[in-house]
């Protein structure tokens, strides 16, 4: 994490408490070690930003201190609060962790009548649909789209029928309901598709491949183009 983003996460997490927040909270919320949290609460104070500190009680910052408001229309705020929730839900491990911080850092600077919106739950994704085993098969599919690794998948089709493929993961689609992994299947040199709810394991053959004009998620969104 870069130190100005996680100097932005400290001022968020202050401003979000009225009491008082050791260092030790914070640097384990933070993944960081205490000696940072003491060097970045220095560097906000230096800069001007108000936090009170208390020997064994802890930090805190003057109630009274705003952060500076984002250039977004309420329209654009709440698209971003939705959305950020729908990742949080329906994205994999990574990126709903990078959703949570993203809806820490809006909500900390939210016109008070947009948070009155938010806290009546008018735009509701439940948290109770949320799967962490799929939402950690889908991070492990996409690290191996991102890096273009051949992997082995057992699969089980709509008949029940199970079969092992390897093949080159080329993007993750999401339709609406549900997560889909677009493939190369070196057994059928075609494209295929695999919905992630259905794949039983995934191995990574450490093989990499290369995309192509007519071998990647481009191409093969192209082919439906052509046809609409």
């Amino acid at each position: 994490m870069r130190k100005a983003e996680r100097l932005f996460q400290l001022v968020t997490l202050l401003r979000g408490r009225r009491l008082a927040i050791t260092a030790k909270q914070l640097s384990e919320t933070l993944e960081v070690s205490e000696r940072t949290i003491y060097r970045d609460i220095q560097a906000l104070m230096l800069s001007g930003v108000p936090i009170e500190g208390e020997a064994g009680i802890g930090y805190r910052l003057d109630r009274h201190f705003e952060l500076p408001p984002l250039m977004f229309t309420s329209e654009e705020l709440l698209a971003l609060i939705l959305g950020s929730k729908m990742v949080k839900t329906w994205g994999d491990s990574v990126a709903a962790r990078g959703a949570v911080s993203a809806l820490d850092k809006i909500t900390a600077i939210l016109p008070e009548r947009l948070k009155q919106q938010d806290q009546s739950e008018l735009l509701l994704v439940p948290e109770f649909l949320q799967n962490k085993n799929l939402a950690q098969l889908a991070s492990d599919l996409r690290a191996a789209v991102e890096s273009c690794l051949t992997i082995n998948i057992e699969y089980q089709d709509e008949q029940k029928r199970f079969s092992s493929r390897n093949i080159e993961p080329l993007g993750l689609v999401y339709w609406g309901g549900k997560w889909t992994l677009i493939a190369f299947c070196l057994l059928r040199q075609d494209y295929r598709e695999f919905r992630i709810d259905r794949i039983v394991s995934l191995t990574c053959l450490d093989i990499q491949f290369e995309k192509l004009e007519t071998k990647s998620l481009k191409h093969y969104l192209s082919q439906f183009a052509c046809h609409s």
